[in-house]
């Protein structure tokens, strides 16, 4: 491809800034205009221009060199490029034109001041120095133009950023405007949904209220039809025992009368045949005198036979005397205990029978519904605990039940010994503070004592204590001989000994908690005394076995540290006794079930663990939840 001429062409527009005022110029135009410019101020002016153009303008570089004032021309080979038909049609429109005195070589614009001042010093030396004053005055008006056209790109860009920031800001500010206006839908939304379920629990609450209120007027309604219908068939069953009792009575005044004229009559007749017999003997008197002789000998004939029937009527009382005696035996040898302990328990369960039978009675004949007592009793029962207060407060509400006048005082002390009893079976048991209840409360109830004993008794024969020994010929089976010591019997079954066992246990610490609570200014009806008898009675009479062992070691844990603070020596004794004599005979069983509590026993009594107070024997003055401060002073008055 041929070498071609190439049109050096300014830049028309610096963005999108008209630079050359009349872009369809060529370079030959521009400079005819000049020429025509030089001419007219040449032949203008009446003194001599200083710079007459004698030559064409020569053109140089910014490094020095001369440079040709035709248009310069580019060579490109076939090797180097190969223009596409596209860039020939653009170049096609060009303008070819050659360049004679126009330089066009950077169009270079900076933001420094200096910059500018520094190219415009160095065109204008070389305009005054090399070209004409048209060309000076060209350049100064085409530098001039220039910098106009930086100042308006600056104050176009200065403007732009300015209205960029202003947006910006305006921005930001709507995007905070619009996170505010979301936070406070968030917050208020919140709101109302916290309103509405406030609302919604308000109107649940009020609706279950309306249903418990529905209920327990229709159950109070029931309650009365049902009271109202018991009382109406009690009345109905007064009435018909009513008629009954006076029918008996009719029917035994009837019968005394026919029973009375009975009498009389036969008392007549006994008196008519008297008077018969008294005139017949007198009538046969004088006959009398006559047969003495006769009747005295039958009389001596008589006298060997009387004396035979009275030898034989002497036996039969004897041998009866003999049987009753085999039998006291026989019951010795098979209940083993002190007479004064049974004297004393017979007393006690004649007692709290005779008012169990009251009690029946006086259910059976009274409207008045009392189970409401009991519960009350028995709920004051289970949260005794053992701290002071929680004991003083349990006590006195106890103590108000039994004096209550609303509630006769045999339905409730009786309640109150069961249900102390039957707590001993609980496992949160606190048996020390219910000691200190029950001697408070029999303090103020003193009848309340000996029915409590009797529960005892009842529930476990080793609070006697007693020992009931198995013979075939005094129980027909293993199973009966079960039941007369206490095990029970739950849907035709028997209870294991491990869990007779574990409640005689519990019966027995309570019992022992009891007899050794001391409290200051109050009186212990069954206090240390009857424990060191109950102790006694027990070496005394009792075998030496599994049941015997267990209630023996567990009367020990809880009252051994006061009969000891209080019998000293004697107590040790007593200790040497059962370390010597009760475990050997223990151990002389031969029995590996027996071991456990043979080494419990005697650990007991060897390490002398009666001098250390029993873990829960001193009431807390108060609960706390990671410190417990017990009582340094156990025996001080803080009841009443």
């Amino acid at each position: 491809m041929g070498a071609f001429k190439l049109a050096l062409r300014c830049p028309q527009k610096v963005h999108d800034i008209v630079v050359d005022p009349e872009p369809n110029w060529s370079f030959e135009s521009l400079s005819s205009e000049l020429h025509s410019l030089e001419k007219k101020l040449h032949d203008s002016c009446s003194v001599p221009v200083p710079f007459t153009k004698v030559q064409s303008r020569e053109f140089w570089n910014r490094k020095g060199v001369k440079r040709s004032p035709m248009a310069f021309v580019m060579s490109l080979s076939n090797e180097e490029t190969e223009l596409s038909e596209s860039e020939r049609e653009e170049d096609h429109d060009l303008s070819m034109v050659t360049a004679k005195r126009f330089n066009c070589d950077d169009l270079y614009m900076s933001d420094s001041d200096s910059s500018d001042y520094e190219l415009a010093f160095d065109a204008q030396s070389y305009l005054m120095d090399e070209v004409g004053l048209v060309e000076s005055a060209l350049f100064e008006r085409s530098h001039e133009h220039h910098l106009q056209v930086q100042e308006d790109i600056r104050n176009q860009l200065s403007a732009i950023e300015t209205e960029l920031m202003t947006e910006q800001e305006k921005s930001a500010s709507a995007f905070a405007r619009i996170e505010k206006y979301r936070e406070a839908r968030k917050e208020l939304e919140r709101k109302l949904d916290t309103h509405y379920q406030r609302k919604i629990a308000e109107a649940l609450d009020n609706h279950l209220t309306a249903i418990q209120r529905d209920h327990e007027l229709k159950s109070q309604i029931e309650e009365r039809r049902i009271r109202s219908d018991a009382a109406h068939e009690e009345a109905k069953r007064k009435e018909r025992a009513f008629h009954e009792e006076r029918l008996r009575q009719e029917r035994a005044r009837a019968e005394a009368e026919a029973k009375l004229r009975f009498e009389e009559a036969k008392m007549a007749a006994v008196e008519a045949e008297r008077r018969a017999a008294k005139e017949a003997a007198e009538k046969e008197a004088t006959e009398a005198s006559k047969r003495i002789d006769a009747v005295a000998s039958q009389q001596e004939a008589a006298k060997p036979q009387l004396n035979a029937d009275s030898s034989n009527m002497n036996l039969q009382p004897q041998g009866s005397g003999s049987n009753r005696t085999k039998k006291s035996q026989t019951t010795g040898d098979v209940v083993r205990a002190a007479q004064t302990a049974l004297t004393l328990e017979q007393g006690r369960l004649l007692k709290l029978k005779e008012l169990e039978e009251a009690n029946r009675t006086l259910i059976m004949t009274s409207n008045m519904d009392f189970s409401n007592h009991e519960r009350h009793i028995s709920r004051l029962i289970r949260q005794i605990r053992g701290i002071k207060e929680n004991v003083r407060v349990k006590a006195s509400e106890l103590v108000k039940i039994l004096k209550n006048p609303s509630c006769p005082q045999s339905i409730s002390v009786a309640a109150f010994a069961k249900k102390v009893v039957s707590h001993c079976e609980s496992p949160d048991n606190a048996v020390f503070a219910c000691g200190h209840v029950i001697v408070l409360v029999t303090s103020q109830v003193p009848q309340a004592m000996d029915l409590l004993l009797a529960e005892f008794h009842r529930a476990c024969i080793y609070t006697v204590p007693k020992h009931i020994v198995y013979s075939k010929s005094a129980f027909e089976s293993k199973e009966a001989y079960y039941k007369d010591i206490g095990h029970r019997e739950d849907g035709g079954k028997l209870e294991s000994v491990k869990d007779y066992l574990k409640r005689l246990e519990s019966y027995m610490k309570l019992y022992g908690a009891l007899v050794q609570t001391e409290v200051q200014g109050v009186p212990n009806i069954h206090g240390p005394k009857e424990g060191w008898a109950w102790l006694a009675r027990f070496l005394n009479v009792l075998p030496a076995n599994m049941y015997t062992a267990v209630a023996l070691n567990a009367f020990l844990q809880t009252a051994g540290f006061v009969l000891f603070r209080k019998y000293k020596s004697q107590f040790t004794k007593m200790l040497h006794i059962i370390l010597n004599d009760f475990l050997n005979a223990l151990r002389e069983r031969e029995d590996s079930e027996l071991n456990p509590i043979i080494l419990e026993i005697q650990s007991y009594i060897e390490d002398n663990k009666f001098l250390q107070e029993p873990e829960g024997r001193s009431l807390q003055g108060q609960l706390l939840s990671s410190v417990m401060v017990p009582e340094s002073e156990p025996s001080r008055g803080y009841y009443y």
